[in-house]
């Protein structure tokens, strides 16, 4: 008779946490991921053929319509190469895409221009967002929070000047933006700095973190930040 091994709490560390998160995904998650993907994926298709449809002349349009889906399928990607052991990672796969659907949809409905404090807004949720992700599909947001807060601030911090860099050569030179983008994009990276730190803060909180399902195999003792 092959012996049945007691689960423990070093057990499940080893399983890692994103397949547990990933397992428990609640169902308007996945629903939520699919219809953004969908949406996006017919929005850029429109965008390529109509970029006045999307309220994007002068501002990359054929290059949002190539970059952004390949940014949705990045964590399908992974998960592809290296993670199919493992239930999918809805959490972490809406989150990566979430940014791309929501600047499509802000400027379809003119709100970069029409609101001021917009393109702040989205700077700091998106950064928000993608740094969660990384959170996510690293299994790190049930750690501690000092750790939380370093991988994300380390994942945003990254990412920001990246998504500053694509938006100064996709169209920013080329834009009546070029005098104020100095000034904006210091503006826009500390956005992301907080976004990065408040995406550490608030995948704490019910549902959007695993830990819910560890604390019954926690080892006893055993404190967080």
């Amino acid at each position: 008779m092959t012996a049945v091994r007691p689960t423990t709490s070093a057990t499940v560390g080893r399983t890692g946490v994103a397949g547990s998160a990933a397992h428990s995904a609640p169902g308007w998650v996945v629903a939520a991921d699919v219809l953004a993907k969908t949406l996006l994926f017919l929005a850029v298709a429109r965008i390529a053929v109509d970029p006045g449809w999307g309220n994007l002349e002068g501002k990359a349009p054929g290059t949002r319509a190539l970059t952004y889906p390949l940014l949705a399928l990045v964590v399908p990607a992974l998960h592809l190469a290296v993670g199919r052991a493992r239930p999918y990672p809805w959490l972490a796969d809406l989150l990566v895409t979430v940014p791309a659907f929501s600047d499509l949809l802000g400027n379809r409905l003119d709100l970069y221009d029409r609101v001021v404090w917009f393109d702040d807004a989205m700077h700091l949720a998106s950064t928000a967002a993608l740094s969660a992700g990384v959170l996510v599909l690293a299994g790190a947001d049930a750690a501690p929070f000092r750790q939380r807060v370093q991988l994300s601030v380390a994942a945003g911090m990254t990412l920001s000047p990246v998504w500053e860099l694509w938006e100064f050569y996709a169209f920013v030179t080329r834009s009546g933006e070029a005098p104020t983008a100095y000034a904006d994009t210091l503006g826009d990276l500390a956005l992301g700095w907080v976004g990065a730190v408040l995406a550490a803060v608030l995948l704490r909180g019910p549902g959007w973190s695993s830990r819910a399902h560890q604390e019954g195999t926690r080892a006893p003792g055993r404190r967080d930040l």
